[in-house]
């Protein structure tokens, strides 16, 4: 009797020579990996025929799934003692037993194991950068680059990587100093990684400028940074000689040569109205003060209130328009007269009085007179009549802002020329003092 894969052992009552004799009873195994089917023994009947017949079928396990982000490659394929080892995609890791063998009875040892992201994205930032302000500006736009993103088990999805901002948006305006900006990312298993670099924006500076003697600066932006422009302002009084501005360049350096404020000098020898109102032309006002005669009763109340050639011997208006003690530590004490030029001078007002009619007329500025043909040209000009009181107040410009007929008390003037004359640095300046000369 024979069994392919498989053994046959025999037992005769005639002996171990006797295979096929009547009574023989033989014992039927399959070799490994093969399962009987059959009879386990049989025996010689009398009908000289086995009681039963067998055979060896090969064992087989089932084929095995294939895992998400992994592969498995077998010795024997799903044959018994066939051993498949896993591997996974790059980027994952094993979890479990990294292999697996085909059992007798057809089925695998251990667990179907299983492939985790364990692996971190990779994530690059740009370069630290350094930027300079923008010219007149304390700040400058910076721009980058999005950082580079890569992930090992995320390739085909890179939908599913999630990259975070933590700082200022490319593009956006920076502050002076440094400023540290920092990316994460995030694959689909919530694996981390971070990467930063600085941004550092510099405001490229100039010296100092020192404020000119008897005027004043003022500045754009931080005063001194690139692009920032300096405009130089001379007190009541005085004027610049030299250029109005200076601008902080590239290379730290001002531009010009820094002007100086010399003491304004009327000149009232000249022989036309034109060249007497040409040097206030964008520096003074004019109130004109005309009046048939010096007893005029308007003409003697209008200069009760203004006083316009009452010395003022302990006190005189300096810096930014500050009232500075000449003699003594004790806050000063105005009379109306010395608050009267106060007031008028830090709203840049000068004033030219015209008393009487010719061939005894009078013109003059304080204590400086006026050449005949000067005082009937202004008249002429300005339409001023030599037959009762008046006063003109002219701009900067000399253009005629406002006329009075009667006396007019200084808040009322005063009024009048904050709210049409003066610009609004001009009203900057004066309202910290209006108290003190008012």
């Amino acid at each position: 009797m024979r069994l392919p894969n498989g053994e046959v052992t025999c037992f005769s009552p005639r002996g171990p020579n006797y295979r096929s004799t009547l009574g023989t009873r033989c014992e039927l195994t399959c070799d490994r990996g093969f399962r009987l089917l059959g009879r386990a023994s049989v025996q010689c009947m009398p009908t000289r025929r086995w009681s039963g017949t067998a055979l060896c079928r090969q064992q087989r396990c089932h084929v095995l799934p294939l895992i998400f982000h992994g592969t498995y490659s077998c010795t024997k394929g799903v044959l018994v003692d066939s051993k498949c080892d896993y591997t996974c995609n790059p980027g994952y890791m094993i979890e479990g037993a990294n292999s697996r063998m085909c059992q007798e009875g057809g089925t695998w040892s251990g667990r179907e194991p299983t492939c985790a992201d364990r692996d971190p994205p990779k994530i690059q930032c740009p370069l630290s950068r350094v930027r300079i302000a923008d010219p007149g500006q304390l700040t400058a736009k910076v721009t980058w680059d999005p950082p580079v993103v890569k992930d090992t088990a995320d390739v085909s999805l890179t939908e599913y990587v999630i990259v975070t901002l933590v700082g200022q948006m490319p593009g956006s305006s920076f502050e002076e100093g440094i400023h540290v900006i920092r990316y994460k990312v995030y694959d689909q298993a919530r694996n981390k990684a971070a990467c930063k670099f600085v941004v550092r924006v510099e405001v490229r500076r100039c010296p100092t400028l020192a404020q000119p003697l008897h005027g004043y600066l003022t500045c754009s932006a931080d005063g001194n940074n690139y692009g920032a422009e300096c405009e130089y302002h001379c007190e009541q009084g005085y004027e610049r000689q030299g250029p109005r501005l200076r601008v902080c360049q590239f290379d730290r350096s001002w531009s010009d040569v820094a002007p100086t404020c010399v003491q304004t000098e009327i000149n009232v020898k000249v022989e036309t109205a034109g060249a007497l109102l040409d040097q206030f032309y964008d520096k003074r006002r004019l109130l004109i003060v005309s009046t048939p005669n010096k007893a005029n009763e308007y003409y003697k109340l209008q200069e009760l209130m203004l006083e316009v050639r009452s010395p003022r011997p302990h006190h005189t208006v300096g810096g930014r328009g500050r009232l500075i003690c000449l003699f003594g530590s004790a806050p000063p004490i105005l009379t109306m007269a010395m608050k009267a030029d106060c007031g008028l001078d830090m709203r840049k007002v000068t004033v030219i009085e015209l008393l009487g009619r010719a061939p005894h007329a009078v013109g003059r500025i304080k204590d400086k007179h006026l050449d005949p043909m000067v005082i009937k040209e202004l008249r002429l000009a300005l339409r001023i009549s030599r037959t009762f009181f008046s006063m003109v107040l002219l701009d900067k410009r000399g253009v005629d802002r406002e006329r009075f007929r009667e006396p007019v008390s200084l808040e009322e003037l005063y009024s009048v020329i904050d709210m049409y004359l003066l610009n609004e640095e001009e009203h900057e300046r004066l309202e910290p003092y209006k108290s003190l000369c008012d």
